[in-house]
């Protein structure tokens, strides 16, 4: 499901925002922006990952209780997987129309219906799993962001090769979906796990060009709102990369 909303938002417009080549010599005014806006980027990211951890945690403690309770979660899988990918396809496409704070609470609304739908994992996986998959996807995307932040190589190609790459394992998931297949389920594992690293860094690029491009504007409404945006993107990548992780930790244990 996640695949599909992050293969659904990546062609989001940007608005009138402009990227371009990095600017070592930016005026103090739009170096302050710029930090202003790649740290409301991140800040929205992780309150979106914290507000799903705790649910997710939350709900499958509550799931256990009874039998009735893991029913009750369970059936409701499937429909709040709707809900999810509606939020998605309305924040990204109804962006400029609504306010920020509208964006900022549909974000949080989110991430907290995506923190119920992943509850399961918390049944599924010891907690040695994932405690393991989570902190290598959180020093997996820590160096990534690094390195996509700081490098002076465009990864627009990469980006672009990742997204492809994207697409195709949401269509392998799919026929794996009916044959069962544990070689192929191994292969779409590693490969989520590469293009959602590439996927990462190259949405870090855009984060950093955009907030350097219009850093004297970072406290525009505009500007909260394409925070919002990014942060959703971000969020994605590493929702994505950790449960790649999962499978794969998961499969050896």
């Amino acid at each position: 499901m996640n695949q599909s909303e992050r293969n659904g938002y990546q062609k989001t417009t940007y608005g009138d925002y402009r990227t371009i080549e990095r600017d070592n010599d930016l005026p103090m005014e739009q170096e302050a922006g710029a930090r202003v806006f790649v740290n409301r980027v991140y800040n929205w990211m992780f309150c979106g990952l914290m507000v799903t951890t705790v649910l997710a945690w939350a709900v499958a403690k509550y799931a256990v209780s009874s039998e009735t309770a893991m029913r009750q979660v369970m059936g409701l899988a499937l429909p709040l997987m709707v809900v999810e990918l509606v939020l998605v396809i309305v924040l990204s496409a109804a962006v400029r129309k609504m306010s920020a704070a509208t964006a900022g609470v549909l974000f949080i609304a989110y991430s907290a219906l995506n923190g119920v739908t992943l509850s399961p994992i918390f049944l599924a996986y010891t907690q040695t799993t994932i405690f393991l998959a989570f902190g290598s996807c959180a020093l997996m995307f820590a160096a990534t962001s690094t390195f996509g932040y700081m490098t002076g190589m465009r990864l627009d190609t990469v980006g672009s090769f990742c997204f492809m790459g994207l697409i195709g394992i949401i269509i392998a998931s799919i026929v794996n979906f009916f044959l069962h297949s544990a070689a192929l389920d191994y292969i779409i594992s590693y490969a989520g796990v590469a293009i959602f690293v590439g996927l990462t860094a190259w949405d870090t690029q855009k984060v950093r060009m955009i907030g350097e491009a219009n850093g004297e504007e970072a406290q525009s409404e505009g500007m909260r709102k394409v925070a919002i945006i990014f942060a959703l993107s971000l969020y994605l990548d590493f929702i994505n990369l950790f449960l790649y992780l999962l499978r794969i930790f998961g499969r050896r244990r």
